[in-house]
């Protein structure tokens, strides 16, 4: 196979370009239901809403087989106390959710997950995902119940013993879901980015009627006309960071993932809440292995920790299942990785740290090396990585590079928690609007996304079924026409990756770790100049490098929010990892509220809401939700 620089070197030429180009051709769509984003929410909404009855595209920016955070795989269901092996109440363990971080927590959608993401899975089982040891190949490991053939994850038991997390076989789901898609009428247009919402006489603030797109293989323009408007293309991505040369991202969340929903809903007028929380990231490049790199993290679970004198480490990281536990545990702690290091400093313990998978019980370390960690993306690259270089886990140590390597670059930073707003049926501020898994502020994880797509697609069908048919702003269309084909019309300027690699460096020097009111506003003058100067300048020479720039429009945009958010805040917090050298207390009781803005005839508004705005959420789902029959009676 010949490399592009291969190709190049040898022909003194580019190739040509492989796929028909259509540049400003128009494809024109209606349906009742429009789901932008094919990850897991935007399936399951999808499937949802097509269960209805309504009719509904998809359109997605890669393909919708594998795309996603969570497409190529999962290995473990969390939060799922409805489950008959749980130990604990759902409506306890959503209200216990909802309170973490201080109350950051989003009570709607943990509420949802927590009721309904038991029904999901078996219904993901329905659809052909296996969620449960049918061939009894893991009998008598810990955590597999004999009666239900469910494999309770042993991560979190040693602390709570609650049963609410699942091993499951997740790299089964993705293919289902779309296969469940095309069965029921679904039509999905993969590889086509969306770059707009479309409103009512196209004003900002009004009705959501549609949205515009373009597709990143032959650059041909789509619009469709939607009663309902499902948002799905997940939450902030790349702000902090540009590095896809240096070994690539390494994180556990999808390279496509940079802010277009956000950037959408925020140009249509919708309301945003908690855009001002970041924290440390998992990025890696090639500075640094990937968190998700050994024992001791994620899906490695059981597996005992020891230094390089083979002591085992005195610290519960999730995974330590009972078996390995000592009978004394006072002297032990969860987490306390800086304990650790200070022990090592005093010559406690000897670098590096390893994972004894040779120590294990054959079963276990089996189950662990042969099937949770083929079920995640992350890890399935590397345990193929290390299997195809002749490691062998039953002789060999697994290093932890968690004290060597130490925490990222503090101003290498990631959104965490920001996003919409929504009522009790995931309706955004914006009437025709809702949103679903990581598009929602606080969001959870796997099981979060495809129970909370689930219930929107049903909340929205409801609500397109009986409105109807919107029009569209030809004006609206013809305006983002030409933002989206700007950059093609020149054949030089600024690349997408010099765009990305400033907006970067402007917000790691303006809005990282430590933040003032100077600098902030420093920082959004110099992202005010990028988009006056420097946008204009911008060009592609083909349809994924169009998708790319129209990305760095989003990623622009979404970064200009997150400093006019970060202004707001006039409280440094550490439930949001937020320090404001200007205002130096942390959590002052009239600050603990959630600061939320919007755009309003092109000006931002900023406003606020209790963090307990969510009301009772068990009574508030339940008056919400009268006709829906799941599992769980309560």
């Amino acid at each position: 196979m010949t490399t592009f620089q291969e190709y190049f070197n040898q022909s003194g030429r580019a190739p040509e370009w492989p796929y028909p180009l259509k540049w400003e051709t128009q494809q024109d769509a209606v349906a009742d239901i429009l789901v932008l984003g094919g990850g897991i929410s935007g399936c399951w909404a999808a499937i949802s809403a097509a269960r209805k009855g309504a009719k509904v595209i998809i359109v997605e920016k890669a393909a919708t087989i594998r795309s996603g955070s969570g497409g190529p795989g999962c290995d473990h269901w969390c939060d799922t106390p409805a489950n008959p092996l749980s130990r604990v109440n759902p409506d306890d363990w959503a209200k216990q959710l909802a309170a973490g971080f201080g109350g950051y927590g989003n009570g709607i959608g943990r509420q949802i997950q927590c009721r309904e993401n038991y029904d999901t899975l078996l219904e993901m089982e329905n659809l052909g995902g296996k969620i449960r040891d049918t061939e009894d190949q893991w009998v008598g490991i810990e955590g597999r119940d004999a009666q239900t053939k469910f494999m309770i994850s042993p991560r979190f038991n040693p602390y709570h013993d609650t049963n609410t997390v699942i091993r499951i076989w997740g790299t089964t789901f993705k293919p289902a879901l779309r296969k469940e898609c095309l069965r029921l009428g679904i039509k999905i247009f993969d590889r086509t980015l969306a770059t707009s919402l479309l409103t009512e006489k196209g004003e900002q603030g009004t009705r959501v009627v549609g949205a515009t797109a373009v597709n990143n293989r032959t650059g041909e323009f789509l619009v469709i006309q939607a009663k309902a408007t499902i948002l799905t293309t997940a939450g902030l991505g790349s702000l902090w960071n540009m590095s896809t040369e240096m070994a690539g991202y390494a994180t556990m969340n999808s390279r496509n993932v940079s802010g277009d929903g956000t950037a959408m809903a925020w140009k249509a007028g919708a309301e945003l809440v908690l855009m001002e929380k970041s924290g440390g990231t998992r990025f890696a490049g090639s500075y640094k292995h990937k968190w998700y790199t050994g024992a001791g993290d994620a899906s490695y679970e059981n597996v005992n920790l020891m230094d390089a004198a083979h002591r085992p480490l005195p610290i519960m990281e999730p995974g330590w299942g009972k078996r390995t536990e000592p009978a004394d545990k006072s002297s032990w702690t969860c987490g306390a990785w800086g304990l650790i290091r200070n022990a090592v400093k005093r010559g406690d313990y000897n670098l590096p740290f390893y994972g004894d998978f040779p120590g294990m019980l054959e079963k276990e370390r089996r189950v662990i090396w042969e099937m949770m960690l083929q079920e995640e993306s992350c890890t399935k690259i590397i345990i193929d990585t290390f299997n195809d270089a002749g490691f062998n886990p039953s002789k060999d140590y697994l290093q932890n590079y968690n004290l060597i390597e130490g925490a990222s670059q503090p101003q290498w930073r990631e959104a965490s928690g920001g996003g919409l707003i929504t009522d009790w049926n995931l309706k955004t501020s914006l009437d025709g609007l809702y949103a679903a898994g990581t598009q929602l502020f606080s969001p959870g994880d796997h099981s979060f996304a495809a129970s909370t797509g689930r219930y929107a697609g049903r909340k929205a069908a409801d609500y397109a079924l009986q409105i109807a048919d919107p029009s569209i702003s030809q004006e609206q269309v013809a305006l983002e026409k030409a933002r989206v084909y700007a950059p093609v019309k020149k054949t030089q300027g600024l690349d997408w990756k010099e765009l990305h690699s400033g907006i970067a460096r402007t917000m790691q020097y303006f809005c990282s770790e430590y933040k003032d009111a100077h600098l902030l506003k420093m920082g959004l003058e110099e992202l005010n100049e990028i988009e006056a100067k420097w946008v204009p300048a911008l060009f592609a020479l083909d349809p994924h490098q169009q998708m790319r720039a129209v990305e760095d429009l989003s990623i622009l945009t979404c970064a200009q929010i997150v400093v006019q958010s970060s202004l707001a805040r006039q409280a440094s917090s550490r439930h949001l990892d937020f320090q404001r050298i200007d205002f130096p207390q942390f959590d002052p009781a009239e600050w603990n509220k959630f600061i939320t803005l919007k755009l309003a005839n092109d000006r931002v508004i900023i406003g606020e809401k209790p963090l307990n705005y969510c009301g009772n959420l068990k009574a508030n789902y339940e008056a919400n939700n009268p006709d829906y029959q799941g599992v769980w009676k309560g």
